[in-house]
């Protein structure tokens, strides 16, 4: 599944969320978060761990 770099950094901003806070809500480091979002590709079970970190649906991260 193709992840939106854009459309996560958009979430977080609605979300007055930082990197260090998403990691947090995620369950990993802030480093690994920068890996997770650095991949173009990720897995189905972490973009929708991703999406429920940013309380939005996983279609609002995935590229179109």
């Amino acid at each position: 599944m193709k992840i939106s770099r854009e459309k996560i950094n958009i979430q977080m901003a609605r979300n007055k969320m930082t990197v260090k806070q998403l990691a947090e809500a995620y369950g990993v480091s802030r480093a690994r978060i920068h890996v997770i979002l650095n991949q173009r590709e990720i897995s189905v079970i972490a973009a929708g761990r991703l999406s429920d970190a940013l309380g939005v649906d996983v279609t609002e991260i995935i590229e179109d």
